[in-house]
């Protein structure tokens, strides 16, 4: 029997309520649904830089970037460029040394941080954290890594034990032994585990991004290098999110100058076209894991390090170094922050804003205060978690502004817009959100402007 498959050449004529469905029964019918509720179920067909169309030809302003992504923008040409270069290349042959992955290692080598010298390449940011881990255990011969609250590393089994938000860990225990959590900023707390010699590795956000992106305290990642050095405890840098520009430096870690014995990259290291991750190390730690003939296929990844990912990576640092990518965010950020901040002394919905660089948070006041309060406890609850998707859902629907809340605080809306980004768009989107906090000055007013059935249907309305 013959079965029915969609061509490439079909996908043109595919409307949104095809997609839905197809979305909606093959993939991830909760997501759908979810999608659904604040109409972010729309169907992009077009994307340029800072800006996407959807079926409908309405333009949008994408400040949520790939979740850090898109430091490069949408389809970037010079990477478009760089893959079209080697198209004719072996793209998979692992029998061999890829010229461009041994390229791209090489380039990493001269812009990392410190001594890190040795890259792994794979195809994600969990994936270089897996790498991280077990490159931190066979090197120290200890079993235990030592992570933070709130923190965000992947939810593969490994990087998900290390992710410090029991929402994602329940249903899937147990999870990975000997891993420990302490609370961001408190060194004492570090020391503590630390003291016990048998921490292979802690591994930490210089910014926690999904955490609300929370700064740490000057000089708290310096005295985390000192404590780590003190008991012989690798530190690892998770960069997937910070790394590449976005902070205002070409890696968060550089803003105290720590030297990270691993630092883990992906996310914009694709220039946005390419899935591509990166575990980078000392020369001194890759060889005591897998120096030698008979420990070099350890710890391998069949699609790791293919020519088209590493090509995008090579044109990616390229377009960051020539343009200066990570100075223009340390300048936009400053910008967008000060105009947030403006915006905060008039809207007391607005609990904070902060950030660094292109990677900023809109803390919003907790859905305890306010009208909500005095709603139903069924739709306190759903507040908590979905406050920042209906702000965002305001900003999509009424404004054409694409962002998300943070996965481990939903009450942060995250902007984190390409480092290609105009100060005239941030202007964009600084009234947008003036608008939106003026007609919207409760959370039951950002229910309602939603527009769609996350509450009516707590109500029992029907729309």
């Amino acid at each position: 029997m013959t079965k029915e498959l969609i061509k490439i050449t079909d996908l043109p004529h595919l409307n949104r309520a095809q997609v839905k469905e197809n979305f909606k029964t093959y993939m991830n019918p909760g997501l759908s649904v979810y999608l659904g509720l604040l109409d972010f179920d729309k169907l992009y067909v077009r994307a340029e830089g800072v800006y996407t169309w959807d079926s409908e030809n309405k333009r949008y302003m994408d400040f949520l970037g790939g979740y850090g992504s898109l430091n490069l923008g949408h389809n970037h040409p010079r990477v478009i460029e760089a893959i079209r270069q080697v198209n004719t290349m072996p793209n998979l042959l692992q029998a061999s040394m890829n010229a461009t992955a041994a390229a791209l290692a090489h380039n990493l080598a001269q812009i990392t941080p410190g001594k890190l010298n040795n890259t792994f390449f794979c195809n994600s940011g969990a994936e270089a954290v897996e790498g991280a881990i077990k490159l931190a255990r066979i090197t120290t011969g200890r079993p235990r890594i030592v992570s933070c609250g709130s923190g965000f590393h992947g939810k593969t089994m490994g990087s998900l034990s290390i992710t410090g938000r029991a929402k994602y860990q329940k249903g899937f225990e147990p999870m990975l032994p000997a891993c420990s959590t302490v609370d961001f900023c408190q060194l004492e707390e570090l020391e503590e585990q630390l003291r016990t010699k048998d921490v292979a590795a802690f591994i930490v956000e210089p910014i926690q991004g999904e955490g609300g992106i929370i700064i740490p305290h000057e000089g708290y990642l310096k005295e985390v290098q000192n404590l780590c050095r003190k008991y012989g405890t690798l530190l690892v840098a998770d960069e997937i999110q910070t790394g590449l520009g976005r902070t205002g430096t070409m890696f968060a870690s550089e803003h105290e100058g720590i030297e990270p014995d691993i630092l883990c990259l992906a996310k914009s290291l694709g220039g946005g076209i390419m899935p591509i991750g990166a575990m980078i190390t000392t020369q001194e730690l890759w060889n005591k894991a897998y120096g030698g003939i008979e420990k070099c296929l350890l710890h391998t990844s069949t699609f790791g390090g293919n020519t088209w990912a590493t090509a995008a990576g090579i044109a990616t640092l390229e377009v960051l170094i020539e343009e200066d990518l990570p100075a223009r965010a340390a300048q936009l950020g400053e910008y967008l922050m000060e105009g947030l901040r403006t915006l905060q002394q008039t809207y007391p919905i607005i609990r904070e804003v902060r950030g660094r660089g292109l990677l900023v948070g809109i803390e919003f006041e907790p859905a305890t205060k306010g009208m909500l309060a005095k709603v139903a406890g069924a739709v306190n609850k759903l507040s908590a978690e979905y406050l920042g998707a209906m702000v965002a859902g305001v900003l999509l629907n009424n404004h054409q502004i694409i962002t998300a809340y943070t996965l481990n605080n939903p009450n942060v809306v995250r902007l984190e817009p390409p480092l290609i980004v105009t100060r005239e768009q941030i202007d964009e989107v600084l009234n947008a959100l003036n608008d939106t906090f003026e007609k919207n000055t409760s959370l039951i007013g950002f229910g309602l402007a939603s527009g769609k059935t996350l509450f009516s249907s707590v109500f029992g309305k029907k729309k």
